[in-house]
């Protein structure tokens, strides 16, 4: 046996943490009830990770890998003392279109309702300059 195939079984496991015909519903647990506020941050994570990260970094601290980029940095989102319909009109309209950074895009035309919404509920969840953080 050839010894990449030996090792297929080791490598599947770390990547993904399962094995091959490991039950995918299995984990459907682990996820918040829909409708729930828990869910709300679970998918605005998601979101947030995917669009926002590059630049607020993976812990929203405003230093992600393109932050060095920019001047003026992107904005630390764990002590920001903005209220949520700010974080919401910024993330729809851009820095630009709010007197801050013209390099935060508008993201009113890529994103749905709900994501918008789902991101800045997660933001409030991880923010630490209001008590918000839990």
């Amino acid at each position: 046996m050839p010894l990449w195939r030996a090792a297929l079984p080791l490598c599947l496991l770390l990547a993904g943490g399962q094995c091959l015909g490991a039950d995918p519903l299995a984990a459907e647990a682990d996820y918040p009830a829909k409708g729930t506020p828990e869910a709300a941050v679970y998918r605005g994570a998601i979101v947030f990770n995917h669009y926002c990260a590059l630049c607020h970094g993976p812990k929203a601290e405003g230093n992600g890998r393109a932050a060095k980029l920019y001047t003026p940095r992107p904005a630390n989102l764990v002590t920001s003392d903005k209220n949520d319909q700010y974080k919401e009109l910024i993330i729809r309209q851009g820095g630009k279109m709010v007197g801050r950074s013209e390099f935060m895009p508008p993201w009113g035309n890529e994103l749905t309702n709900e994501q918008i919404s789902d991101v800045v509920v997660y933001l409030h969840s991880i923010n630490v300059a209001g008590g918000h953080a839990k």
